[in-house]
């Protein structure tokens, strides 16, 4: 058996908590590795290669790095908290042994979490185009550039053209991904159990643009290689910029061929997270 670890290496309790949870491990006779910090190119899919279980120590920005090593393998990930936030971590960072000790013996509540395929059309400074695809398991956001510009985006699902939009960009987000920068742009708060994808204008330059949901199997498309007004614009995927030294003319978000498995310790968390986080109930006082 092998368990994959993914500490926060800013927060010193996440990584103490980590070399606690190696020892034991160690001791149970599981295989452990452990992510690198980030930096480094250490966290490429072959980490989690046979893995039985990935844990992340930290909030719910360790967790998505966590969730981006896994992919679409659907290995069981654990959250323990120690981030400002924990919507997404499910487990008490109190008791770390008894939460991953659970875990392995498959006595906790699993929750199947739809991720993205996004695909990018980049063109570089040469006039190259490439394309490329990533995982998301969050959302994906094509916003303005460097520049402040405001951008236009031919907006389609499955074929069928939506509208024009110009704004400061456009979200797509899976329904994990509906209580981040979805949620910030004016978006609804969907329950984890919507599989489709939740389609957010960012400032749209009018009061007519809505947010709208597409079906599991509908394709969104966000076209920008025929606009009247041409602008530099940015792409993130679950927070990583992906556009660096390119431009990015066209981006296709689908459901992707695997989710993630997010294990809590109550079939409650989501509704308990969002009591907690945007309503303040349950937060100490």
């Amino acid at each position: 058996m092998k368990v994959l670890l993914v500490p926060n290496y800013s927060r010193d309790e996440a990584v103490d908590a980590s070399h606690t949870l190696s020892s034991w491990l160690t001791r149970e006779g599981v295989d452990v590795v452990c992510a690198g910090d980030g930096k480094l190119g250490q966290d490429g899919p072959s980490l989690a290669e046979d893995a039985s279980l990935v844990v992340s120590l930290g909030g719910d920005g360790t967790l998505l790095r966590a969730a981006n090593i896994v992919g679409y393998r659907e290995i069981p990930l654990l959250g323990l908290s120690f981030g400002h936030l924990g919507f997404l971590t499910g487990a008490d960072s109190s008791n770390i042994i008894g939460s991953v000790s659970d875990a392995l013996a498959g006595d906790m509540h699993a929750e199947r979490r739809a991720t993205l395929d996004v695909e990018c059309l980049f063109v570089d400074e040469t006039g190259s185009m490439s394309v490329e695809h990533f995982f998301a398991l969050n959302d994906v956001a094509l916003t303005r550039g460097g520049e402040g510009d405001m951008i236009e985006i031919d907006i389609s699902a499955s074929g069928n053209k939506i509208d024009r939009l110009r704004g400061d960009g456009f979200v797509v987000a899976t329904a994990t991904g509906s209580t981040g920068y979805a949620l910030s742009a004016g978006g609804p708060i969907v329950t984890p159990e919507f599989d489709g994808m939740v389609c957010v204008p960012i400032a749209p330059h009018t009061i007519l643009a809505r947010a709208f949901l597409a079906g599991p199997s509908d394709v969104v498309e966000l076209d920008m290689r025929d606009v009247d007004r041409p602008a530099a614009r940015t792409c993130f995927v679950d927070g990583r910029l992906v556009s660096r030294d390119k431009q990015v003319e066209r981006v296709v978000a689908r459901r992707g061929p695997g989710d993630i498995i997010l294990l809590s310790d109550s079939d409650q968390g989501f509704y308990k997270s969002v009591s907690r986080v945007f309503w303040g109930r349950g937060a100490k006082r």
